[in-house]
């Protein structure tokens, strides 16, 4: 805000309130919507309502941090120096995410085979004490 006034700078932080405001309103709107909450009956697609979400929270981010912590006023340097660790961290949450839900996949698989083995094994076990016993040879 340099070389703003103090009244047109409270004007475009007023400004930035009601627009942060409308579009809070909106995106409680749509959820209530998407969910059938005001409509009975009426739903929106999740695969529609989640992306119109994100889009409007990530403007919300990117308008707090341009316009109320000032990073529109600073140099390319410094406000990359914010926007790359932030980028990686994201990416690296969505990595962590990713790797998480194959270790939970993998893992439910592994006590799928294991069940599946063990029940064979009973089955083959008690099939083969069946035959022993019939024919009376027993091992101890």
């Amino acid at each position: 805000m340099a070389g703003v006034s103090y009244e047109e700078g409270k004007k475009q932080a007023y400004r930035g309130f009601v627009l942060l405001g409308i579009i809070t309103i909106v995106e409680v709107i749509i959820a209530l919507l998407g969910n059938g909450h005001l409509i009975e009956g009426f739903r929106i697609s999740k695969w529609i309502m989640y992306p119109i979400m994100i889009g409007f929270s990530l403007y919300k981010a990117y308008f707090i941090v341009n316009e109320f912590m000032h990073m529109k006023y600073e140099v390319k340097g410094l406000a990359m120096s914010v926007i790359l660790p932030t980028g990686l961290f994201l990416w690296a949450i969505f990595a962590f995410l990713h790797e998480g839900n194959s270790w939970g996949n993998r893992r439910e698989l592994i006590k799928e085979k294991n069940s599946i083995d063990a029940n064979e094994g009973k089955q083959t076990g008690s099939i083969q004490k069946m035959e022993e016993s019939e024919s009376g040879l027993r091992f101890f």
